[in-house]
């Protein structure tokens, strides 16, 4: 992996617990992760949180990332006003660049027709159906999933790979994004969901190992 940026997507509402444990690991292991509003103005987390993104989404460009996330906001399931980052998920993915939803970000996913032919999952079935997506066949009742792609796909965007997982998800969401980006892999990566998700303090060991 030579782009060792990481685009992390932060709008009104946005659900600043979502991405947390991923943005953290991924800069303490060399990625530097940029924030991207809707414009340059300061937006306001769900918890309060303001920020000032990094760049607008108008200045986005895959060929220069490693990762696009996007976390659940109020906003998602509120109309379109979150629409363009999906459609921005569909120009990653067709690229070649990995993106990663959480919670309402998958039912912008749904409902930009990305998740028709994937593997996937989300807070519940149901919560995807209630958006008239044609990938209920693909779901899959687990804490996160990665869909690696298929490349060549025509017109699903599914060239690079893609995590989802649901809104009580957070450690396993992470867990999928260093898998991806090769931060830990085998036992490591069990021991930081251990850690992490299970206060397991004999992981630690394995990871300073």
């Amino acid at each position: 992996m030579t782009r060792r940026t990481v685009y992390l997507a932060v709008y009104d509402t946005y659900a600043d617990w979502e991405t947390g444990h991923a943005t953290a690991h991924l800069a303490q292991h060399g990625f530097t992760v940029r924030t991207v509003g809707p414009t340059t103005g300061p937006v306001t987390s769900m918890g309060g949180l303001t920020v000032r993104p990094d760049l607008a989404l108008a200045e986005l460009r895959p060929g220069d990332g490693a990762l696009l996330i996007l976390p659940g906001a109020g906003l998602w399931d509120a109309g379109d006003e979150l629409a363009p980052f999906a459609r921005a998920a569909r120009t990653f993915l067709d690229a070649g660049v990995p993106v990663a939803a959480i919670c309402g970000a998958t039912a912008g996913l749904a409902r930009e027709g990305l998740l028709d032919e994937r593997a996937h999952t989300s807070a519940v079935s149901f919560y995807l159906a209630a958006t008239g997506y044609g990938g209920g066949k693909h779901y899959i009742d687990a804490d996160a999933v990665t869909d690696h792609g298929r490349a060549g796909h025509d017109g699903a965007g599914s060239g690079g790979a893609l995590v989802t997982a649901g809104p009580t998800e957070p450690v396993a969401f992470a867990r999928e994004i260093l898998a991806l980006l090769g931060v830990f892999e085998g036992e490591k990566l069990d021991a930081w969901y251990r850690l992490f998700h299970d206060s397991d303090a004999s992981a630690y060991e394995v990871l300073q190992g």
